[in-house]
């Protein structure tokens, strides 16, 4: 086998009594997708966080490509490279855009703090293109695009420092679902073309359906299932994943036996 792209080993996160994530790990592979799926408070956020590095894990470590992500960043130059291994792209766009510089002007203000040796004209072309922006778009505020349009933007950004693992945190939850369609399309196009690895972080399991290899089920900090994406939502294991996907509206769903379930499953815990 390949060395994995990225590894997290034994991955630990209190705050106070919370064991917000706990002995967390997993496995992902160059041009691989992995999705991290559970309810509010599962701990999907937090591991996101400390793989990308905005949260330390008490104990644990991440690998890229074999290589320990420190826990602590010193100098400029160390939290570049960082950034180059590991991009987020948030749930919401205008959020995590300056509402007073164009798309354009992000590039290639990213281009240029990353890559201060090359002309970031070809490549700003070349990463409008690839997330499907037109002139009109590149040259807009955050307020004058569509959700879609701003969320392309993001992805863009977080391509121009061609990291190695793109992490996306509830990234099309907030888009209506024509809108989904579009970016969830963009990002196979995207993972066609480069070795990238996905990690997606997400409560919609129709996501998780369509985008990733293999899956983490987490409940209250731990993974409770692991496994393809297709043999564990096509057949469970975990009484939380068959509550997870039964919990997704179909022919004959029925609201009060998943509410009497789940407090049944809580009682258990």
């Amino acid at each position: 086998m390949p060395e994995p792209l990225l590894q997290a080993s034994g991955l630990h996160r209190t705050f106070g009594d919370v064991h917000a994530v706990d002995d967390v790990s997993f496995t992902l592979h160059a041009g691989a997708s992995l999705g991290i799926v559970g309810g509010s408070g599962s701990g999907k956020t937090t591991t996101a966080r400390i793989v990308v590095g905005l949260e330390r894990a008490d104990a644990g470590e991440v690998l890229v490509r074999g290589r320990a992500r420190p826990a602590r960043v010193r100098g400029r130059a160390a939290r570049l490279a960082g950034a180059r291994q590991v991009q987020m792209v948030f749930q919401d766009p205008y959020l995590s855009l300056d509402p007073r510089t164009s798309a354009e002007q992000v590039l290639r203000e990213t281009l240029r703090l990353h890559f201060p040796d090359r002309d970031p004209a070809p490549r700003i072309r070349e990463l409008l293109d690839q997330v499907g922006l037109g002139a009109r778009a590149a040259e807009a505020l955050p307020r004058q695009l569509s959700g879609g349009q701003r969320q392309r933007v993001a992805i863009a950004r977080a391509l121009a420092v061609e990291p190695d693992v793109l992490v996306l945190d509830e990234a099309v939850a907030a888009l209506d679902v024509s809108v989904q369609a579009q970016i969830l399309n963009l990002l196979a196009d995207i993972r066609e073309q480069t070795p990238i690895g996905y990690l997606f972080i997400t409560h919609d399991l129709g996501v998780v359906r369509c985008v990733t290899d293999d899956i983490l089920v987490m409940r209250h900090g731990r993974v409770v299932e692991a496994g393809p994406t297709v043999d564990v939502l096509a057949a469970p294991q975990h009484p939380y994943t068959r509550l997870l996907l039964d919990s997704v509206p179909h022919p004959g769903w029925d609201p009060g036996r998943i509410a009497e379930a789940r407090q049944g499953l809580a009682a258990n815990s």
